[in-house]
């Protein structure tokens, strides 16, 4: 990972149906087995996000805490896709939320997408994942742990609301 604040920022791509798509490109030099672990296994995933306790399958339903906010509680989740170790799209509430791991060279990359209606203010959004993916940079051990959301905001916020 670097170090480089620009080059962990999300970036908002336009559709063409007006939407808005919220991208988070992000590479480690460890493997895709590994990066795909942190994302998905309950007792690493926890360390930077939260956990799901449900049926582990494509359409598989249950539950997701995001366990770092203020206050945690359990949303609805379903997995959409599933392709171990390459790709995950899962429901939570009303998010559809896309992660795909592909090796590149010698690292592994991560490209985070969730897409937003045309009239979504996505910067709050933004900073919140940029977050969550700097945490989970720490839990792979490839970067510090964001710290408190508000140094966090101080530090990143501008970037987001210029």
């Amino acid at each position: 990972m670097t170090d480089d604040v620009d080059a962990r920022l999300g970036i908002v791509i336009p559709e063409p149906d007006g939407r808005q798509l919220l991208e988070f490109v992000r590479s480690w030099p460890d493997p895709v087995d590994d990066v795909w672990s942190a994302v998905t296994d309950p007792e690493r995933s926890v360390r930077w996000i939260g956990r799901y306790e449900g049926e582990r399958a494509p359409g598989g339903t249950g539950t997701f805490t995001m366990t770092h906010e203020q206050e945690p509680s359990p949303q609805p989740m379903r997995i959409v896709e599933c392709d171990p170790p390459r790709r995950l799209v899962v429901e939570v509430g009303d998010w559809l939320l896309e992660v795909g791991l592909s090796q590149e060279g010698e690292r592994t990359v991560l490209r985070f997408r969730q897409r937003f209606a045309p009239e979504a203010d996505v910067a709050d959004y933004a900073m919140g994942w940029h977050w969550y993916l700097d945490k989970l940079s720490a839990a792979l051990g490839a970067g510090p742990d964001p710290g408190d959301w508000d140094a966090f905001y101080a530090e990143i916020g501008p970037a987001y609301r210029p």
